[in-house]
């Protein structure tokens, strides 16, 4: 027998075969290891994904145990602060905490007006100025004067006191004068005397001139009368405007808005001092109320406006009509209003009182009286 010797061709056969052999063995071997590998990536990932949102989830709950735990903390201390505080405000407050409205209210128009009334006999209605309420003449002692011999009516104006001033109405003088006719109408008022100060004489002229109810006179103390240039309107009519007005009360503190109305009334009283029963017993916390500090800028704001349109009917007023001021008024000039009114309309009377501010009727009150009751003897 001869030993086995493959050719060449034979030899180049079997390399081939063995090449492609290896290759696919290798490419199984390789698509394996792949796919264990992604295998085993995608579990380690899952794994890790599971871990990261556990510890996520137990850092959130122990995130907000921890807010729970510093809200609670805050909140005790903020009690106790006030806790601590509750009788020293207590003290310096008093009533003004549980102050209650001490007149009553007559609706119009599903506006509650708050209105006091005392006395019998022929009516005498008193209108406040600009900046304060109807419990002044409360605290200035007329009303408890007139009341011996009058029925007297004292009315919050659209947004001072405790009458609310609603926002989808323009509240020029003319209407409330309106609105004071009304509330009149509702009580059974006939042919009232009117008393106006200040801003309230405004009122009380719309009131005249409209000729809607028969009045038996006026009594004006202090009237802005015709339009001209006021330092203090020209510097808040900008409050006036709504939106701007309302965010710039509402960033004033309290405290803040309490004591630039003090400064205030110790301007209307120059030259006079602020009187001791007008600083224990005015709500102060009422009149630097945003809602009436608001008021106060829209009255002021539309002041020139008013008279503006008054101002042509003033000669042709028939009704008995008294004038007073105070000749060293800093608020509003006595010779530039008060005199000027009482060249234009006929058979008015005029009393200049020596020394004294715009308040006259603290200041002079029994001259007030006085020409109350000389008013009420013609008619």
């Amino acid at each position: 027998m001869f030993p086995f010797d493959p050719s060449r061709q034979s030899r180049r056969r079997v390399s081939r075969s063995l090449t492609r052999t290896t290759r696919q063995v290798t490419k199984q071997v390789t698509r394996s290891l792949e796919s264990a590998a992604k295998s085993v990536t995608k579990a380690a990932t899952k794994a890790v994904t599971r871990s990261t949102e556990k510890a996520i989830r137990e850092t959130r709950k122990a995130t907000v145990r921890s807010v729970k735990r510093t809200v609670r903390d805050t909140e005790k201390a903020v009690a106790s602060a006030f806790t601590a505080q509750g009788a020293k405000r207590g003290a310096e407050q008093g009533a003004k905490a549980v102050r209650k409205p001490p007149g009553q209210f007559v609706t119009v128009d599903g506006l509650p007006v708050h209105v006091i009334v005392r006395g019998r006999g022929r009516p005498v209605v008193l209108v406040h100025g600009n900046g304060t309420m109807a419990e002044d003449f409360a605290i200035c002692g007329l009303i408890d004067r007139l009341a011996a011999r009058y029925r007297v009516i004292a009315i919050d104006r659209p947004g001072f006191g405790y009458t609310g001033r609603p926002r989808h109405r323009i509240w020029t003088a003319q209407a409330q004068a309106v609105l004071l006719h009304r509330v009149l109408e509702q009580l059974g008022v006939e042919r009232p005397l009117i008393v106006g100060h200040s801003w309230g004489t405004i009122v009380a002229l719309a009131l005249a001139a409209d000729g809607r109810r028969p009045l038996r006179g006026l009594v004006l103390l202090s009237g802005s009368y015709f339009p001209g240039h006021r330092t203090d309107a020209a510097l808040i009519a900008p409050l006036a405007v709504p939106g701007l007005g309302d965010a710039m009360w509402a960033m004033v503190p309290a405290k803040v808005s309490a004591s630039l109305t003090g400064q205030s009334f110790r301007q209307v009283f120059w030259p006079q001092p602020v009187p001791a029963r007008f600083t224990a017993r005015f709500p102060i916390e009422v009149a630097a109320a945003a809602t009436q500090l608001r008021a106060v800028s829209e009255d002021a704001a539309s002041m020139n406006a008013a008279v503006t349109g008054l101002q042509r009917r003033y000669a042709g007023l028939t009704l008995p009509v008294s004038i007073l001021a105070g000749d060293a008024d800093a608020i509003v000039k006595a010779s530039e209003h008060s005199v000027r009114l009482h060249t234009t309309i006929p058979g008015s009377t005029l009393r200049l009182l020596p020394g004294l501010g715009h308040m006259i009727h603290y200041g002079a009150r029994l001259k007030v009286e006085r020409a109350i009751d000389d008013v009420m003897k013609l008619r």
